[in-house]
């Protein structure tokens, strides 16, 4: 890492500078940008009207908000300055599962305060003694959709609509590291969804399966199973997310105030320890999750990108940002909720292995390479790791 990162002030007052000023043949980082541009994803403009994990019918429903999306967006930073950038950077749009990276970095945070003593320890200690229920509107909202035929049943104690939890025989030696890694096969239905709705999806390296596995033995990228996990953080802190998130990390780093961080409403208010909250999701399957522009992307990129540091700031720990980049053992393109380069397999070869990324359905993506102090933003591209990779060949 450079000694000369740049890191921006607050605001839009961001330097730019001339990419062969940094090393970066300003005709191929040109090139990239055009691709970009040329590979729009083939969504609607509506993103209500776009089936991300084309669920069984019975778990469709939307939960969650969503708005219309802009076009194709992104930028390029090199040494933290702006070299490239195209769209609207300042649009506030859905992000998708880039959203995940951000509830790993509220565990990130939790492990540096004490509140998760290990990632290793079981969740179910964490919410021993800690009251987690559905608000009344909660469970309104989600016996409408029982009655409406979506299959949000009762919950098996018989305590009419419940949170699942992790007291069950199977959920109990669930860690906080099979919940980062997405290899916790927890077991339950969370607003409304059932786990078994992850199950097979089409994703990437995502094996198929007939069966419940052993907590750690299979890897899934799932949603429901993330947005248990922002309630059990929710539970670590408790306090709402977003506040975290807005005091720990997006205010030290000059982040603006447009950004927001959705769940789903009223199907994911709850009660934990008598304060009512919504839970927010990890992504925007069903709506919600993390609405945030290209800028604010870009500044958190950069924190990675550098160690967890800001400017001579610690905002999170190295010890944490060395642990969230190891791969997974039954996935090793994928850490605590960051997708990996392991191997050069999913960004190519002029990104260097040590490439990590926040990757988000519709092309949403912060891809980070801190050996090359490169951090690409892209918004609604249907090839990220085409573009990454022009980017990074674009270097001198």
């Amino acid at each position: 890492m450079t000694k000369d990162t740049h890191f921006p002030p607050p605001g839009r007052n961001w330097e730019r500078r001339a990419p062969e000023e940094l090393g970066v043949d300003p005709g191929r980082l040109q090139a990239a940008v055009q691709f970009a541009v040329d590979n729009e994803v083939d969504w609607p403009t509506d993103l209500s009207q776009q089936d991300v994990g084309e669920d069984a019918h019975q778990w469709s429903t939307r939960l969650g908000r969503f708005k219309d999306r802009g076009g194709p967006t992104g930028l390029v930073l090199r040494h933290g300055y702006i070299i490239a950038e195209w769209g609207e950077v300042d649009r506030v749009d859905l992000t998708y599962s880039a959203t995940k990276s951000y509830v790993a970095t509220m565990a990130g945070l939790a492990f540096d305060r004490g509140l998760i003593k290990s990632v290793d320890d079981p969740v179910a200690a964490a919410e021993t003694g800690v009251s987690i229920e559905y608000s009344p509107r909660a469970v309104a909202a989600i016996q409408r959709l029982r009655d409406r035929g979506d299959d949000a049943r009762l919950n098996t104690a018989g305590r009419g609509i419940g949170v699942d939890g992790f007291d069950s025989t199977h959920n109990a030696s669930i860690t906080w590291r099979h919940l980062l890694q997405q290899t916790n096969e927890w077991q339950g239905w969370l607003c409304g969804k059932p786990d078994i709705v992850d199950w097979n999806r089409d994703v990437e390296t995502a094996v198929a399966r007939q069966e419940r596995k052993a907590p750690g033995a299979h890897w899934e990228y799932n949603d429901v199973r993330v947005n248990r996990t922002a309630l059990a953080l929710l539970s670590a802190w408790r306090e709402p997310l977003p506040a975290v998130l807005k005091r720990e990390v997006m205010d030290p780093i000059g982040a603006s105030d447009s950004w927001e961080w959705h769940g789903y409403d009223d199907y994911s208010t709850v009660v934990v320890a008598g304060d009512e909250v919504e839970s927010v999701s990890g992504g925007a399957h069903w709506g919600g999750g993390l609405w945030i522009h290209t800028l604010d992307h870009a500044r958190f990129g950069l924190l990675f990108a550098n160690g967890g540091e800001w400017g001579g700031r610690r905002v999170i720990s190295q010890d944490w940002c060395r642990m969230m980049t190891e791969p997974c053992p039954v996935n090793s393109g994928y850490g605590f909720m960051w997708w990996l380069n392991t191997d050069h397999q999913r960004f190519g070869k002029a990104a260097s292995e040590a490439t990590f990324a926040a990757s988000g359905a519709g092309g949403n993506s912060v891809v980070c390479d801190p050996e090359r102090d490169l951090v690409v933003v892209t918004r609604w591209c249907a090839d990220v790791s085409g573009v990454v990779d022009r980017v990074a060949g674009s270097l001198l």
